[in-house]
C-alpha cells in the first residue's frame, strides 16, 4: 500500500531560498510541495486552500512578520504543524514562536539532512529546537519579562524621547517614568537607557 507523501506549504519571500527549498522536497518520494506563499496574508489563504500537513515559515516576512502569520494559522487551524525557519537565534523571538504553537524553530544554516528529518520528526508529532537555539534560550531562562508599560517606554527611548517626552506621551508621571525605566535596565543588566535599547534590539525584544 503506498504510503500519502506529506503535504508541505512553503512561506518564504526570498526567491533564492524558496527555490532551494522547493529543490530539496522535490527531490524527496515521501514530501510533496502544494504551495508557497511569500507573506503572512499570501501563507493563510494557502493554508486554507491546501491544507499542508507541514508549513516551512521564515520568520522574517515583509508586513506583518511569520509569527504573526503562524498566530492566524494556529488561531483558524490549532492543529497546524509550522516549522519556523530564521537566520537569527534572537531569543525574544524563539520564545514568542514557541508560545505561539511553533512544532520547530531551526536556523537556515542547518544541514538539509537534519532540516529532512525534522519535516519528518514534526509530522510524527514531535517539537523541535535547533541546539544552538537551544543554548540561546537557555541563556535567558531565568530572565524577567518587561511588563507592556517597560516595553513600551523601551520603544519610545529607541525613538530617542527623552523622560519628560515619555511621561507626557504615555500620560503618566516623568517619576513613573524613571521608575519604569530604572527595573527595565535592572532586567536587561543594561548600563543605561541605550544600552538598554541595544540589548533589546539584540534579543530580539525590539526593532530598528
Amino acid at each position: 500500500m503506498d504510503v500519502e507523501p506529506i503535504r508541505i506549504l512553503i512561506v518564504e519571500d526570498h526567491p533564492v531560498f524558496r527555490e532551494g527549498l522547493s529543490t530539496i522536497i522535490g527531490s524527496q518520494p515521501d514530501l510533496l510541495l502544494v504551495a508557497q506563499a511569500t507573506n503572512a496574508v499570501e501563507a493563510l489563504s494557502e493554508f486554507r486552500r491546501t491544507m499542508p500537513a507541514i508549513t516551512l515559515m521564515d520568520v522574517r516576512l515583509p508586513g506583518s512578520d511569520g509569527i504573526d502569520a503562524l498566530i492566524g494559522i494556529r488561531g483558524e487551524f490549532p492543529c497546524a504543524r509550522v516549522i519556523m525557519l530564521t537566520t537569527s537565534d534572537s531569543d525574544g523571538e524563539i520564545q514568542r514562536a514557541l508560545r505561539a504553537g511553533a512544532s520547530a524553530y531551526i536556523l537556515k544554516s542547518m544541514p538539509t539532512n537534519e532540516l529532512l528529518d525534522v519535516i519528518r520528526s514534526v509530522h510524527r508529532g514531535n517539537r523541535h529546537v535547533s541546539p544552538e537555539v537551544a543554548i540561546r534560550l537557555a541563556e535567558h531562562l531565568c530572565d524577567e519579562d518587561l511588563t507592556t508599560r517597560e516595553m513600551e517606554v523601551l520603544s519610545l527611548i529607541r525613538d530617542g524621547f527623552r523622560n519628560k517626552q515619555i511621561a507626557d506621551e504615555l500620560a503618566i508621571a516623568e517619576t513613573t517614568v524613571n521608575y519604569h525605566i530604572k527595573h527595565l535596565l535592572d532586567k536587561l543588566q543594561a548600563n543605561d537607557r541605550t544600552h538598554a535599547v541595544t540589548i533589546a534590539i539584540r534579543r530580539g525584544l525590539l526593532h530598528v
